[in-house]
């Protein structure tokens, strides 16, 4: 896999900026960076390399096994131990909130979201949008005649999360956000003829934004 910045070839957002024709265009980039893991907000890894990420969790785990007192912290350890020598990452456990917390504070770094690529020469853009998809991200969108703009953020994120991922003054001053799915938008002109066909919504700062959502922000600061 190449290393440095890459633009996510995105179709919706390249449906969206040919629909808009914006004067500023703000794809989505990916950065790409070679074994360093724990950088990393996702890892994508050949399978035939993956045992060499496991085995420096077993090291840390068996290290810190010997000096564990604590019941439930040795409970977990042995279960992540248990695991990785079946060669699989951590982050593909289920845990509860107190099994979390102790794994989140060890630092595993399979506990990272580990995307296992079978074939080695897959598609960086592939990797992209299946690593998305192993860290429970997604994208929304901002859009106009000024700027189409794709925002990256986690799944179930609120409306206000969401408006502060745009500008730190728009989770601040929050009032309302409109909402439109890009599917409604690719049928109408702009937001203004959305709203008049009632294909948008008005949501408070708490409400979960889906996927695919196109958001217009109203605030007061």
């Amino acid at each position: 896999m190449p290393e440095g910045k890459m633009k996510y070839d995105d179709n919706l957002f390249v449906a969206l900026v040919e629909k808009f024709q914006p004067k500023k265009v703000s794809p989505h980039y990916f950065e790409f960076l070679a074994e360093d893991y724990e950088a990393a907000d996702v890892i994508a890894i050949a399978r035939d390399n993956l045992l060499d990420l496991l085995i420096l969790d077993m090291e840390k785990i068996e290290v810190r096994m010997d000096r564990v007192e604590d019941a439930a912290e040795k409970d977990v350890l042995t279960k992540c131990l248990a695991q990785l020598e079946d060669q699989r990452p951590v982050c593909d456990m289920d845990f509860n909130e107190s099994e979390h917390a102790i794994i989140n504070a060890f630092n595993l770094l399979s506990f990272t979201p580990t995307l296992v690529c079978d074939d080695s020469s897959i598609d960086p853009n592939v990797v992209c949008r299946d690593g998305m998809d192993k860290a429970g991200m997604m994208f929304f969108y901002t859009v106009g005649k000024q700027e189409v703009h794709a925002w990256l953020v986690e799944k179930g994120a609120d409306a206000v999360t969401c408006a502060g991922k745009i500008h730190t003054d728009l989770a601040r001053g929050f009032i309302k956000a409109e909402i439109v799915s890009c599917a409604d938008m690719m049928t109408v002109h702009n937001l203004q003829d959305a709203r008049s066909k009632g294909l948008t919504d008005l949501v408070d700062r708490g409400d979960i934004i889906a996927p695919e959502s196109i958001l217009d922000i109203r605030f007061n600061v």
